[in-house]
């Protein structure tokens, strides 16, 4: 290959990593990135030792968020000081968030682009390779939702960004300010990458968005999930469908139907609440209250019987009385989802919330995530109790050499957020193999069980 071959002209390939921190859509971001590098003559290692660019993909939604961003960001130029990196470049959340401050308060960084400037990502590189800094902020709605990706995890999942974008505004969330308003991708453009993921080995499309639920409505004008899941479920070569972050004011009765019709479909709803107590989720300009959820939630059950239904919920928004808080215990309790995820109330900066009165002491905060997980436990203990004797499909993973068994994930579980299936076999699998195991206990990573 002539020196002609490589970007910018250079005599070599420049060696590139990338650090992806945050939820799986800032993840398919950074795909896209290495896509775009990988397609453009970079080498991609999987390892930061002896880049010549580390890229560090940063979240910003939350303050212990930010706390690892910046801590990795560290990591990082002490390996560049070290010599084992040579350049650092910060994209992402933190980066399109807090611009400048960024290279005036860690001056390693060598370059910091905003999450519009991601297309020109082998440009930006390039500069770095060739001794420059940069920095570049360009309108956010500039950031495309389309490219060749490099995914980051096992071949046989990737997730499948359908928006970009918030426009709920809620008043504890800073995603409209990072990330900008809700904009649909265009239909054929996602079907399009679904099925070069199923080409290229991937058995399930984990379907995510801020706000799936919303999907069309800005270029259709009306909501079209139920309309792409049925398209997406016709892609022969794709397994499981999961989708994740659905609004509760916008779970149709023709998506839960289109759920409990098709077998590829999988009936687990990620539907996060935040709170049950009316006063608290008005504040956080949400909507309903505790009945109104609960009614929800056994609608949910008699059009799904058998959906999985996981949420998350904050503790600790500013004016949550004792009487709120233990609203939100009761609907726990009464609601016994399947899966939950409890957080502490995080001061946004420039969000409303920041600034509400009747901020709550962290001591308090932290005391109250600790009671609602406790009766989560509880009732997660109770539901795998009940699963003891039934047979699910599960996704083939990984061996565990120290246990003595595989382990995969469950139609339940998805990637990360959710428990694992630990199980024998009497014959060899392969990772992304799928196989159906017949529950025989559990314990505190997930489900026990036998391949039958």
């Amino acid at each position: 290959m002539n020196n002609n071959s490589y970007p910018w002209g250079f005599t070599k390939p420049k060696k590139i990593s990338l650090v992806s921190l945050g939820c799986p859509k800032n993840q398919v971001d950074g795909e896209m990135i290495l896509g775009a590098l990988k397609k453009n003559g970079f080498e991609i290692l999987e390892n930061v030792d002896g880049s010549d660019v580390v890229i560090v993909n940063t979240c910003g939604f939350i303050e212990s968020a930010k706390q690892e961003a910046i801590d990795t960001i560290l990591d990082m130029a002490e390996l560049k000081k070290e010599g084992t990196v040579k350049k650092i470049l910060v994209t992402g959340c933190l980066a399109e968030r807090y611009k400048e401050q960024l290279r005036e308060e860690i001056p390693e960084i060598d370059g910091v682009i905003g999450i519009g400037a991601n297309s020109d990502i082998v440009s930006v590189v390039s500069r770095l390779c060739e001794g420059e800094t940069y920095e570049c902020y360009p309108e956010k709605e500039l950031l495309s939702m389309n490219g060749e990706r490099e995914l980051l995890n096992p071949s046989y999942y990737a997730y499948l960004k359908i928006a970009e974008g918030c426009s709920n505004h809620c008043t504890y969330c800073a995603i409209p300010l990072i990330r900008g308003e809700f904009r649909s991708r265009k239909m054929e453009e996602i079907l399009e990458e679904a099925e070069t993921l199923a080409e290229n080995g991937v058995k399930e499309l984990i379907v995510v968005a801020q706000d799936t639920t919303r999907y069309g409505e800005d270029l259709y004008g009306e909501g079209k999930l139920p309309e792409l899941l049925k398209k997406l479920a016709g892609i022969e070569k794709i397994r499981w469908i999961r989708v994740l972050y659905c609004y509760p004011d916008r779970l149709t009765d023709e998506l839960l139907e289109t759920m409990a019709e098709n077998e590829k479909i999988l009936s687990y709803i990620d539907l996060p609440l935040q709170h049950a107590d009316e006063t608290v989720l008005r504040r956080m300009n949400r909507f309903g209250n505790k009945e109104k959820l609960i009614s929800l939630i056994k609608h949910i059950r008699d059009i799904v019987p058998d959906v999985v239904l996981r949420t998350t919920l904050i503790v600790g928004f500013p004016g949550e009385t004792e009487e709120a808080f233990e609203t939100l215990s009761e609907f726990v309790n009464e609601a016994r989802f399947d899966r939950l995820g409890c957080f502490t109330y995080s001061a946004e900066e420039d969000t409303p919330a920041a600034s509400f009165p009747d901020q709550i002491d962290e001591q308090v905060k932290v005391d109250r995530c600790e009671i609602i997980m406790e009766q989560q436990n509880r009732i997660m203990d109770e539901i795998n109790e009940e699963h003891i004797g039934k047979q699910f499909e599960c996704v083939v993973e990984g061996y565990d050499d120290y246990a003595d068994v595989f382990y995969g994930r469950s139609v339940m579980d998805a990637p990360e957020i959710d428990g694992i299936v630990s199980f024998t076999c009497g014959f060899e699998l392969t990772e992304g193999e799928f196989v159906t195991v017949e529950i025989v206990g559990s314990n505190e990573y997930g489900l026990i069980g036998e391949v039958v």
